[in-house]
């Protein structure tokens, strides 16, 4: 086997499993979907009124 059989696949064996990592973060952001991307936000939001509210008084 020479060097250029081994870089092949290499980078092949590197390639599926960035396909496989890939299908599988859009899979799990489908799943866990933006309900939890706002409850984020809303929490953001109200650490947000809170610090703006601390530095008022």
């Amino acid at each position: 086997m020479n060097m250029g059989d081994l870089l092949f696949q290499l980078l092949f064996f590197i390639f599926l499993i960035g396909m496989f990592a890939a299908v599988f973060y859009a899979v799990r952001s489908l799943v866990i979907g933006p309900d939890k991307q706002k409850s984020m936000e809303q929490k953001l939001d109200r650490i947000i009124e809170l610090l703006e509210k601390d530095n008022k008084e």
